[in-house]
């Protein structure tokens, strides 16, 4: 009931956010055009609810012909353009994915999706935290973002220092918050991330 109910308000929220954000939206898709050749926008296959993928959206902040799926390390990545080291910084890129909530593949708050080659549908624990919609933020997002930045600009191997130390962690985190999802725990998450923001 509670899922129905976060659904439709998401819907709202997004809907108005996009009204909202129209003017930024508007000069952040010029932006990145006149910054670098490509789309306005970066699509790419996550893990979404109950294991489903989905096409996440995101503004583009490399450059059209870069490896997508190798870990960044940071804005000293050489893939980022300049206006994407900017919206990167602000967390600009994510506003794209209101969409996904439009679309009803992903909600306000909840677990990071992830791409593919990360997921064990097999584990239990990736069972129980893709039993909810993932999230533009959650628990995990604020929990470990700055662990994650500082690990991966010093790793020598990003992909296996994100397997073996960040993911556990993050993986954790979406784990209980699927099994403790409230209107509570929802609004503790969205005052966090306010705070972060400002």
């Amino acid at each position: 009931m509670y899922q129905t109910i976060r659904f439709i308000g998401d819907f709202i929220i997004a809907a108005m956010l996009l009204t909202v954000l129209s003017p930024l939206i508007t000069l952040l898709a010029i932006a990145i055009k006149w910054d670098s050749k490509g789309p306005v926008f970066f699509l790419q296959e996550r893990i979404g609810k109950n294991g489903k993928p989905f096409k996440i959206i995101k503004f583009r902040s490399m450059y059209q012909d870069s490896d997508p799926i190798t870990l960044t390390r940071g804005n000293s990545d050489s893939r980022i353009t300049s206006v994407g080291r900017i919206i990167r910084k602000y967390h600009c890129d994510e506003i794209a994915q209101l969409f996904n909530i439009i679309k009803g593949e992903m909600g306000l708050i909840g677990s990071r999706p992830e791409i593919s080659k990360y997921v064990d549908m097999a584990d239990p624990r990736w069972q129980k935290a893709l039993s909810v919609a993932p999230g533009i933020t959650g628990l995990a997002a604020l929990k470990c973002a700055s662990l994650e930045y500082a690990m991966l600009q010093l790793s020598h191997n990003p992909d296996e220092t994100y397997r073996k130390i960040i993911l556990p962690r993050k993986l954790r985190y979406d784990v209980i918050y699927a099994s403790k999802q409230s209107l509570c725990l929802d609004l503790y998450i969205a005052k966090l991330t306010l705070k972060y923001i400002i």
